[in-house]
């Protein structure tokens, strides 16, 4: 059985991390699934709308810099690639509600495993995944490809917190 993710009240933050900072926005969920087995989930598939990535820590020419940016070819290339996918291949069940998750994460045309854990209640579902965005072709300021960026560097990772409703 398939639990179809309501996109309109699901909600992703993304929060990515400099030496000098930070900052956090918002992204949209395209559409997602749940397969369900005795309603429990062991599968699914999700597809994120990359040009809504949008930034909430920063207002007026900031903002309107930095979303561009995210959206060009330093970072998601949006443009050329509009949406993300993730394919959950395996799911193992925990305790009370709760569920480690094994998937395909797919930005840019590159594809890696990802693990994290997920909170399920079959109304809902929380996660926070940690992405390493090298692995996606997206360097832009990162320390491990790039010399001399001193305050400017940032992290090689991002982190998503998803919160999913039914």
């Amino acid at each position: 059985m398939r639990k179809e993710v309501n996109s309109e009240q699901s909600n992703v933050i993304w929060k990515g991390k400099k030496l000098a900072g930070s900052h956090t926005g918002t992204i949209n969920l395209k559409e997602g699934y749940f397969e369900l087995q005795d309603n429990e989930p062991v599968g699914g598939e999700f597809l994120i709308d990359m040009p809504s990535i949008t930034v909430t820590d920063l207002s007026g020419d900031s903002k309107n810099q930095l979303e561009g940016h995210l959206k060009n070819d330093d970072f998601f290339a949006v443009d050329t690639y509009p949406t993300a996918k993730l394919t959950i291949k395996n799911v193992v069940k925990k305790d009370n509600g709760n569920y480690g998750m094994l998937g395909d994460l797919t930005i840019k045309e590159n594809t890696h495993p990802v693990t994290f854990e997920q909170e399920w209640n079959g109304d809902a579902a929380f996660a926070k995944v940690v992405i390493d965005r090298t692995k996606y072709n997206v360097r832009y300021g990162s320390g491990s490809f790039f010399s001399n960026l001193g305050d400017n560097t940032i992290h090689d990772n991002f982190e998503l917190d998803v919160e999913l409703k039914f």
